[in-house]
């Protein structure tokens, strides 16, 4: 089934070129941590609203309910980048497994794994504008102290 041309060296240069995708994975593993972190904590705040919910009077009902709906635009910004995120890395992983396939198959596919690879890259930074986004909801709707 493997080319006989298959040797060391051809190998050697296939785990080369995949060595940065891999890298590219870490990255995006960390930024899931942090995505799925701040959902968590969107999460449970909200929770907490809900909770005061029932003693609240109906100016607290108000501003609860206003601060529940930007918890809620927060979380789907968050959920879109953490889906776009995945999306990427999961586009990445095709891309390496690609790679890997063109050496073993004798294959020529570099235009897939160009197309794949900036597909990936785009939803990366959709999922990076969607975090910045939520970033900056979290920061305009900011209260410290009382007001």
């Amino acid at each position: 089934m493997l080319p006989q041309a298959l040797d060391a060296t051809a190998l050697s240069h296939a785990i080369q070129n995949a060595v940065v995708p891999v890298f590219l994975l870490t990255g995006i593993g960390a930024m899931l941590a942090v995505l799925a972190n701040r959902l968590g904590r969107i999460v449970d705040f909200a929770r907490v609203l809900e909770g005061r919910l029932p003693a609240s009077s109906e100016k607290e009902r108000v501003d609860t309910h206003r601060r529940l709906t930007v918890l809620s635009r927060r979380a789907r910004l968050i959920y879109a980048a953490i889906s776009l995120s995945v999306l990427c890395a999961l586009l990445i992983c095709t891309v390496i497994v690609l790679l890997f396939v063109e050496v073993f198959l004798s294959l020529k596919i570099p235009g897939l794994i160009g197309v794949l690879f900036i597909v990936a890259m785009l939803a990366f930074i959709v999922a990076l504008i969607c975090f910045l986004r939520e970033v900056y909801l979290a920061t305009v709707t900011l209260r410290i102290g009382s007001h």
